[in-house]
C-alpha cells in the first residue's frame, strides 16, 4: 500500500447506522495500523472530515497513523461547512485541489 491513497467521505465506514460505521471504521484503522505496508495518504471530506475533530471516537488511531508517517488531510471547504476547522485534533486542512493531486499520484486508490 506504499503509494495508496484511502478516502473517507462518511462519518464512518459504509451506508447506515452511524454507530455501526464508526465501530467499523475504527477497526479498520487498528488493524492497517497494524501493518508494515500503511497508505501514504488518507484523506477525508464530506461528513468524513468529522472523523478528525474533537469528540471523534477514533483520533488515537489516526494520531497512531499520522505517527508512522500517514498524511492525513481533510477538505477544508467541508470542515468550513460543519463549522469544524477549529476543531481539527489530527491531520491539516488542505484543498480540493490537494485532493486531485494526491488522486492522479496514487497508484490505487481506496473509496470508505
Amino acid at each position: 500500500m506504499n503509494n495508496t491513497l484511502i478516502q473517507i467521505n462518511n462519518n464512518g465506514m459504509g451506508q447506515g447506522d452511524e454507530e455501526l460505521g464508526l465501530l467499523l471504521i475504527n477497526n479498520y484503522l487498528k488493524l492497517i495500523s497494524a501493518e508494515n505496508n500503511l497508505p501514504k495518504f488518507i484523506t477525508f471530506y464530506n461528513s468524513g472530515v468529522k472523523i478528525i475533530c474533537e469528540d471523534s471516537p477514533i483520533i488515537e488511531n489516526l494520531k497512531n497513523l499520522e505517527a508512522a508517517g500517514v498524511k492525513l488531510i481533510a477538505c477544508k471547504t467541508c470542515l468550513n461547512h460543519y463549522n469544524l476547522l477549529d476543531k481539527i485534533k489530527v491531520g491539516i486542512p488542505g484543498t480540493m485541489v490537494d485532493i486531485i493531486e494526491l488522486q492522479k499520484m496514487a497508484d490505487k486508490v481506496i473509496n470508505l
